[in-house]
């Protein structure tokens, strides 16, 4: 089975510009309305708007390939970044850190060129240890093929189905340098056609030991703010992607053994993309609702404990809220978490969950 870059004529290819025209319409009319409606927010709600979505975008991205990264950690990260209050989230760890790195490199630096040095220093960020689980791999550089040629493989030793084969290492220079010169051309190709194709492009050429999916969706996200001219993000093309995960490595794998025709997997990524945007609509609720919440109970007299506890429940606390874990996340008494909390009650802020007793939990009077 051969693969599209072996192909005569990669990596010239071609799509059936009758076919995406009314697609490719209708998702810019929906991206230019999403962005006019978060416009129109204050500047305080836009950056909350903004940092839901680099959180999603990032915690739904290393999702999609098997890892599992503590939600609390990516957003306080993002935050301190942003110079916004973290909420007594807690610190990141290195491996957090480099993820929110490489994305903000993507989304805030937009306008500058992607290059050879740029993407060394992303998948230096992703492995800061050197090492992708319990493996050392080579980091800040284009893989080798010591290890025998780069496949992408599902299934037990002895049955395992190779779903891919990536180019030879002899040939990424060549194969990276004609993909950062394309990509970097600005031309007159539509910049969210250019996303999906960038997208296709980097990861058949697949030039990292592993990280290449990651950095292929950090390259989507610096596609799409410079077709919006934003630093602002707020839409998660990730988590779309790892709502429908099967199908987009079914359309990949496709797309990767068929021919220099990419037509269905832009038909694919711009109905994936109008899905995003769908989504979008969930964290501008959020958004607003968190706004609403404060403007209501704006003349209380919070405490420090009791705000930064509230912003957590109103943020997407995991689990149940009871009197342990208020004095945990505040690092006050028992004593003292159970006042706050009485306190909250009493005002109708918060209100008792149906199970008493030592279990007795507490969530949101507006939830």
């Amino acid at each position: 089975m051969s693969h599209i870059h072996q192909l005569e004529g990669w990596p010239d290819f071609s799509w059936q510009t009758d076919e995406l025209t009314e697609k490719l319409a209708a998702v810019r009319h929906k991206q230019g309305r999403l962005i006019g409606r978060m416009e129109q927010l204050g500047f305080n709600l836009r950056a909350e708007a903004s940092l839901q979505t680099l959180t999603e975008e990032i915690v739904k991205s290393s999702e999609i390939e098997g890892e599992k990264l503590d939600r609390d950690q990516v957003r306080s990260s993002i935050a301190r970044r942003l110079g916004m209050d973290v909420g007594g989230l807690p610190s990141a760890d290195r491996n957090v850190e480099g993820v929110v790195e490489m994305m903000l490199d993507a989304t805030e630096k937009y306008e500058q060129p992607l290059t050879k040095e740029r993407l060394f220093g992303w998948h230096a960020s992703l492995f800061p240890t050197g090492y992708s689980g319990m493996s050392k791999i080579k980091v800040g550089g284009w893989r080798d093929d010591k290890s025998g040629p780069m496949q992408v493989v599902s299934g037990l030793i002895g049955k395992s189905k190779v779903h891919y084969e990536a180019p030879a290492a002899d040939k990424l220079e060549k194969a990276t340098e004609d993909f950062l010169a394309w990509f970097n051309n600005s031309g007159s190709l539509d910049p969210v056609l250019k996303a999906a194709i960038a997208h296709l492009w980097f990861v058949t050429i697949h030039p990292f030991e592993d990280g290449n999916g990651r950095i292929a969706r950090a390259i989507v996200d610096l596609a799409l703010a410079r077709s919006e001219e934003s630093r602002q993000r707020f839409y998660s093309m990730s988590a779309q992607i790892r709502k429908e995960r099967n199908g987009y490595y079914d359309i990949l794998e496709a797309t990767q053994k068929g021919d220099l025709d990419i037509t269905d997997w832009l038909k694919w990524f711009l109905d994936c993309l109008d899905r995003a945007f769908d989504g979008a609509e969930e964290i501008l609720g959020s958004v607003l609702r968190k706004a609403s919440f404060w403007e209501k109970f704006r003349e209380l007299a919070l405490n420090d404990r009791q705000r930064k506890v509230l912003n957590r429940l109103l943020d997407g606390f995991e689990g149940k809220l009871t009197s342990s874990k208020w004095g945990l996340l505040t690092k006050v008494s028992q004593a003292t978490a159970s006042r706050d909390i009485d306190e909250l009650v009493a005002w109708g802020v918060l209100k008792k969950d149906a199970a008493g007793g030592r279990s007795t939990s507490y969530s949101l009077a507006e939830g």
